[in-house]
């Protein structure tokens, strides 16, 4: 009877090793499988929307959407960012607008080395009407003024709660309401005073359902479409853990397109991969938009 028990012992002993192997090869896997995909070529999306107030005269004009580039991170090095400027610039955008996060970190150390990484890529970057970004929430949280200037000497122009008039277009920069630089009132009045389609420009589209319906389109990132999305289960990381475990984003504008009426909120997954160079079911991508009257 001893025997028989030692036996059995012994056979589940193998078995739970054996189940114990299995999921740490699929999770090996899995992470190798996240790391290729974090560092992989960003999918191009391509959309076509019909915008209010534009002129029936006007003609199509394209818009390349980009954000959470991440720099410092193994998911961005300077060479992929430099291959992923060179596909924008092949789309041939009218104007590209960048929607934050540009360096990775929650702190100043290193930050300012890092950010000055982003002005020769950058520089690089060409549309007819310009390139605009705003500030995400870890570029205020490390070296904001850094990232400011490398951009500034990029030729880059940063709203920080502005407006600002491009072709038919009122570009409206609000600043990041995930890390409480928002201020939708100023900006909103500066767009009102020069005219123009106002196109809404932000890091964190959860200022949208906020906004006045007389702002038919925004523009965002900072989600990262959830970075790591499972089947059945969806995003695993919805809380900031460095935040008092804090809501990261409104679940309804995780991804994508989202239409609230009249207005249309697009969300980047973002270029890079935040803090974990790692993607599951959500790929670095950036959007081609033709507005149309």
């Amino acid at each position: 009877m001893i025997g028989k028990r030692s036996r059995m012992t012994r056979a589940v002993r193998r078995w739970l090793l054996g189940v114990i192997g299995l999921s740490l090869a699929a999770l090996t896997t899995l992470i190798l499988i996240g790391i290729g995909n974090a560092r992989s070529t960003p999918v191009m999306r391509e959309t076509t929307l019909h915008l209010a107030g534009l002129p029936s005269s006007s003609r199509s004009l394209k818009i390349a959407l980009l954000a959470d580039i991440h720099l410092g991170n193994r998911g961005m090095t300077p060479e992929r960012l430099g291959e992923i400027i060179s596909e924008v610039n092949t789309s041939q955008p009218d104007l590209i607008l960048l929607a934050g996060d540009f360096v990775t970190g929650h702190d100043a150390s290193g930050a300012a080395d890092r950010a000055a990484g982003l002005t020769a890529p950058f520089a690089r970057l060409r549309a007819p009407l310009g390139v605009l970004a705003v500030l995400g929430n870890h570029d205020h949280w490390t070296a904001p003024d850094a990232v400011r200037a490398a951009l500034a000497e990029a030729g880059v122009t940063v709203l920080e709660n502005q407006a600002v008039r491009r072709g038919p277009f009122a570009i409206v920069g609000i600043g990041d309401r995930f890390s409480g630089h928002d201020d939708a009132p100023s900006s909103l009045a500066a767009a009102h005073s020069i005219g123009g389609v106002p196109i809404v420009l932000t890091h964190s589209p959860d200022i949208a359902p906020d906004l006045p319906a007389s702002q038919p389109l925004v523009l965002a990132g900072h989600t990262h479409c959830g970075q790591v999305v499972l089947p059945w289960i969806g995003p695993l990381v919805m809380y900031a853990p460095s935040d008092h475990w804090r809501q990261l984003y409104n679940p309804r504008y995780r991804c994508g397109i989202v239409r609230d009426g009249a207005r249309t909120t697009v969300v980047t997954a973002g270029v890079g991969s935040g803090t974990f160079p790692l993607r599951l079911g959500a790929l670095p991508d950036w959007w081609l938009i033709t507005l149309e009257p």
